[in-house]
């Protein structure tokens, strides 16, 4: 699915909300983070390293939209705890939570089936597949504290059809579209939580520097160039529709 060809995002579209960005010290993960805030969100920037977020909320606050909030964790190493903890953080300091994107990845390497290591293959799963699920479960009951909530999932194209060498990465894809597909059924009746996919298409990202290191990255779409989806998904235009997989 795509979203409306004509539709651009008002100014206070995310006016009031509090949205969740995992991946948010760099990237897509900034760049929607940003997004969100210009467009009236209170944005919770989850990332492993401080100094990344502390520039995204700095560049938030000189920009005058409201005042973000920072939450240092490690995906590789978080145990179900922390993510507990994480959740108890947010209902203490906002009471619900209107808005998850699940967008932090690990690509790890490029490398045969046959010869991928089974460490490498179980940290990647950690990050890509077990922490959102972690994540999304000890945060449910703060989005049913919502009116209208969204959970979103950054996708790619590998993840819905295999290639060569993706390994783990791809099939942490894969499985993070069934994984929404299934929350979105459970969450389609009698609460306010909508659930769906974007594969935002090749961006220039350090990640995609990574698996096409022959790429000129100038003929790509930067970071803030995808923005646009991302917020009419975490916005209320897009209010039931849940269970989809966009592309950008």
């Amino acid at each position: 699915m795509h979203i409306p060809n004509d539709w651009q995002p008002r100014q206070q579209l995310l006016e009031d909300r509090v949205i969740l960005v995992t991946g948010a010290g760099m990237g897509i993960g900034a760049a929607v983070a940003k997004a969100y805030a210009a467009h009236g969100a209170t944005v919770i920037l989850l990332d492993k390293i401080v100094g990344k977020l502390e520039s995204v909320y700095d560049a938030i606050e000189a920009a005058g939209h409201p005042q973000p909030a920072i939450y240092p964790m490690n995906l590789e190493g978080a145990a179900e705890k922390d993510y507990v903890d994480l959740a108890t953080t947010i209902e203490t300091e906002f009471g619900r939570l209107d808005g998850l994107l699940h967008n932090a990845a690990m690509l790890g390497a490029l490398i045969p089936m046959a010869h991928f290591e089974s460490e490498l293959w179980y940290k990647i799963l950690q990050v890509n597949l077990n922490g959102p699920f972690l994540m999304t479960r000890a945060c449910l009951n703060l989005m049913l504290q919502s009116q209208d909530a969204s959970i979103l999932f950054t996708s790619d194209s590998v993840g819905r059809k295999g290639k060569a060498y993706w390994g783990a990465y791809g099939a942490s894809k894969a499985a993070l579209e069934n994984l929404m597909q299934v929350l979105a059924d459970e969450m389609e009746s009698n609460t306010p939580i909508r659930v769906n996919s974007l594969d935002p298409g090749p961006v220039a990202t350090a990640m995609r520097a990574l698996a096409y290191p022959g790429e000129n990255p100038e003929t790509l779409a930067r970071p803030e160039d995808v923005t646009r989806p991302f917020l009419y998904l975490m916005g209320p235009e897009s209010r039931g529709i849940t269970g989809q997989q966009f592309e950008n």
